[in-house]
Parts: C-alpha cells; sequence; structure tokens
C-alpha cells in the first residue's frame, strides 16, 4: 500500500511540473523561436532601408573630395630671361608705339636680320615665372542634383517598396509552414499517446486472458498450449507497447524542438485525453480567387511580377538623357586664381551636365527585351502556380472528405469489435467459444481502435492541410 501511495505521490508531481501545452501555445512558441523566420524579419528589416536607400536618391548629393601631391620640381613658365619691347604714347597718332631704332636718312625703323630693333626693352626673369609647387593640395565640396534620369529613380523606388512588400509575404509563406509542421508534430504526439494507450488496454486485456487461462490450466479445463498461445500474444503486445513508448518519446523531442524548447522538456499536451478530438466537414464551394487572394505564394509572385516590370523601365532609362544640376566650392594650395601664391584659393562654379545616349550598338535595346522577356517569364511562372494551386486546393478538400467518411467507418467498425470481443469472451467463460475466438477477437478490437486513431489524426492533419492551401492560417 506505502509503494502504491508513493507511486500516485510521483506521478502527481511529474504531471505538476510538466507543462501543459495546448496546440496555440505550441504555434506561439515555435514562431517565437523559429529561426528562419527571425532570418524573414531580418529580411523585411534590410528591405526597408534598401528603401530608405532609394528614396535618397530623389535628393540633392552632397560629397567632399580632397588631395595631396609632392612634386619633386618646380614649373617653370618660360625658358629662360625674356626681353619685351616697350611702347611710348603717340601724341600725334592719340596710340601707342613701339619704341624702335629709326633709320635717320630714311626715317623708317632698322631691320637687322628682318626683325626690328628696339631702342628699350622690359626684362621678364625667368625667377619671375617660377612657382613651387612642391606641396600640391586641393579640395572640392560638390552638390549635385538630379533633374531627370529617364525614370529610373521612380522606377528602382517602385521596386525597393515592392520588394519590402515581398519580404513581408515571404515571412507569412514561413509562418504557415511553421504552423503546418508544429500541427504535425502535436497531433502525431497526440496518436501516439493514443495508440499508447490502447496498447496499454491490449496489454491489460491479455494479462487478465492469461491470468483466467493460467487458472484454468490449473483446474484441468484448458490445456498448457492455449496458456502458451497466451503468453506468445502477451509477449508480442509488451514489445508493440515498448515500439510505441519509444515513438511517443521521440514524438514530445520534436515537438519540443519545433517549439525551440530543450528536447527533453516535460510537456503534456492538452488533447491528449480527449476520447474524441472533433471534427469539421470541408466547405462545400470554394471561391478561387479568395484562396488566391489569401495565398502568400501567389501575392510573393504577384509582386515579384510587378518587379520585373519596374526592372523593364530601369533597363529603358539606360537609354534615356539624363540632367542634374551641379554646384561646387573648390580650393586649391597654390593659389592658382592669384600667382600660384603658397596659401588657399578658393572659388565656386555652378552648371548641369545632359548625358544622352546616341549609339551603342542595340546593347541598351536588347537589355530592355531582355528585362521584358524575365517580366513574361514572372507572369507565366504565376499562371501556372495558379493552376496548379487550384488542383491543390481541390485535391485536398477530396482527401478531407476521403478522411471524414473514413473515420465515420471506423467508428462504426470499432462498435462491431466491441460487440465482438464482448460475445466471445461470454462464449469462452461459458464454454461456448473457444480461446482462438478469445484472441482473433481482441485482435480484431485492436485493430479498430488502432484504424479509429488513425482516422481521427488523418481527419485533423487533412483539415490542417486543407486550411493551408486555402491560405486560411
Amino acid at each position: 500500500m506505502r509503494n502504491i501511495v508513493l507511486i500516485v505521490l510521483c506521478a502527481i508531481t511529474l504531471t505538476a511540473a510538466a507543462q501543459v501545452m495546448t496546440l496555440d501555445s505550441c504555434r506561439n512558441l515555435a514562431l517565437r523561436n523559429n529561426k528562419e523566420i527571425q532570418q524573414t524579419a531580418l529580411a523585411i528589416e534590410k528591405a526597408g532601408y534598401q528603401r530608405k536607400e532609394a528614396a535618397a536618391a530623389y535628393l540633392p548629393q552632397f560629397d567632399l573630395t580632397a588631395g595631396y601631391i609632392y612634386n619633386s620640381r618646380k614649373v617653370s613658365l618660360i625658358k629662360e630671361d625674356q626681353l619685351l619691347p616697350t611702347k611710348s604714347f603717340n601724341p600725334q597718332t592719340g596710340q601707342y608705339d613701339f619704341n624702335l631704332l629709326m633709320d635717320p636718312t630714311t626715317g623708317y625703323p632698322v631691320q637687322v636680320n628682318g626683325q626690328y630693333v628696339p631702342t628699350t626693352v622690359a626684362l621678364l626673369p625667368k625667377s619671375g615665372m617660377t612657382y613651387n609647387i612642391h606641396s600640391l593640395m586641393g579640395g572640392a565640396l560638390t552638390v549635385t542634383q538630379p533633374i531627370y534620369m529617364g525614370g529610373k529613380i521612380t522606377a528602382m523606388n517602385q521596386i525597393t517598396e515592392l520588394a519590402q512588400q515581398l519580404a513581408q509575404e515571404m515571412r507569412q509563406s514561413k509562418v504557415e509552414d511553421v504552423i503546418y509542421n508544429v500541427d504535425a508534430a502535436y497531433w502525431q504526439v497526440i496518436s501516439l499517446c493514443a495508440k499508447q494507450k490502447l496498447a496499454r488496454s491490449y496489454v491489460d486485456l491479455l494479462q487478465s486472458l492469461d491470468n483466467d487461462v493460467k487458472a484454468m490450466v490449473s483446474e484441468g479445463v484448458a490445456t498448457r498450449a492455449n496458456q502458451l498461445s497466451v503468453d506468445v500474444k502477451l509477449n508480442e503486445a509488451n514489445v508493440d507497447l515498448t515500439k510505441v513508448d519509444n515513438g511517443v518519446t521521440l514524438s514530445r523531442m520534436l515537438l519540443a524542438q519545433l517549439c525551440g524548447l530543450p528536447i527533453n522538456s516535460p510537456m503534456v499536451l492538452a488533447d491528449e485525453g480527449r476520447e474524441e478530438l472533433g471534427t469539421a466537414l470541408a466547405p462545400t464551394s470554394i471561391n478561387m480567387n479568395e484562396v488566391y487572394g489569401r495565398r502568400h505564394d501567389v501575392r510573393s509572385l504577384e509582386l515579384a511580377t510587378r518587379i520585373y516590370d519596374q526592372q523593364v523601365k530601369v533597363a529603358r532609362s539606360e537609354m534615356m538623357p539624363k540632367l542634374a544640376a551641379v554646384a561646387a566650392l573648390h580650393a586649391t594650395n597654390p593659389n592658382s586664381y592669384d600667382g600660384f601664391e603658397n596659401r588657399f584659393g578658393a572659388a565656386f562654379s555652378v552648371g548641369a551636365t545632359l548625358r544622352m545616349p546616341l549609339w551603342h550598338w542595340g546593347g541598351l535595346s536588347n537589355k530592355v527585351k531582355a528585362a521584358q522577356v524575365e517580366a513574361n517569364v514572372k507572369r507565366l511562372e504565376l499562371d501556372d502556380a495558379k493552376e496548379k494551386i487550384e488542383l491543390q486546393v481541390n485535391q485536398a478538400a477530396f482527401r478531407y472528405q476521403e478522411a471524414f467518411k473514413t473515420y465515420e467507418a471506423t467508428k462504426s467498425n470499432l462498435a462491431q469489435a466491441d460487440e465482438n470481443l464482448r460475445i466471445a469472451n461470454v462464449a469462452y467463460k461459458e464454454g461456448m467459444g473457444t480461446l482462438d475466438d478469445v484472441l482473433t477477437a481482441q485482435t480484431a478490437w485492436l485493430k479498430a481502435n488502432s484504424e479509429k486513431i488513425d482516422a481521427e489524426i488523418d481527419v485533423q492533419m487533412t483539415h490542417e492541410y486543407l486550411n493551408k492551401v486555402m491560405g486560411n492560417f
């Protein structure tokens, strides 16, 4: 009696320590801890940054450029000292005339080797035209404002906006996949737990029969062969129970892993003890347009098609003129604006740039055509996906209806198996039936219960799959 009390207390303690998990709590844990969903969240964040990057192209761009160069030599603008002729004012003509040597006999300027001879000259020394450029520094602050880029900036903003929506749709698709996988693991645990309970009941049933046969053998109303037949069935049932126990443990580990918990986490599922899991009828009519509107993969393909349409505009923008306004504040040292003095000199300039593609041997037009082909490919992929989804939805609906009918049939089969087992037990105890009849009835009872459990889980899973393909998650 003391041992029984200890066992009961231990069972109560373990149940209290184990976390009771509903299907929704398993889903929430999986969605919160799934690494792939976290990656899609980061992809959405990245797409948001790229969208802001594209929007910045509308605004003026400020750039600062600076540089330094060391030169080993100075620069001289003349090779050697230069002698320059001078001029004097002539009051008679009111103009400046060159000061030239005049021939007193002729009154004309003297020429030597065909060159006039000046009477006075100005010395332009080489040293005065030599500049120190050993250290050359410069910098510029430029502002560029795009005015017309052939529609490229607008198209890129549309692409990044659509890309952000696409990342969100892909995240939702991943959420649906995670939910479906968690549901499958959850109902797998429920199925194995039900079969574990069934296997234990079957072992108890055989154990009770084994005790009855042993008593009958001792009384001489049964043979040793009858006892051996029951023992063999009992051993097989114990082996099957061990396999089911291992399956339950492994399936719990899988569910814990999907939920992001340690695989050895103790958990009790809320639906483990339910006799009937409940079913819902499949919809009798399906509006495929509504299904397409709910399916994230269809919306992803639609967004991808729109992105490729914008890519066509980006490619076409390479054939368009591009106009931008430019302003710059630039400075140099030596001062190139004031005698190359060793100090900074600055200036401001404004202007505009225009780039017009003229002839590229068909390269740009072929680029546009290639982008159009890619957009058409995406449209075909979208149409093909819709056709496959329509087939997928109808197949899922038929599978669910078939599973539901199978479940109804297994309930009827189980009722018959229960009655057959009762009749076989009564007949055997009254000496009207054989032990083989009892074992056969027990085997049929076990099979009927197992088929009912499989049918219940199949109804749940086909219903989950139908919801998934219809976009109802």
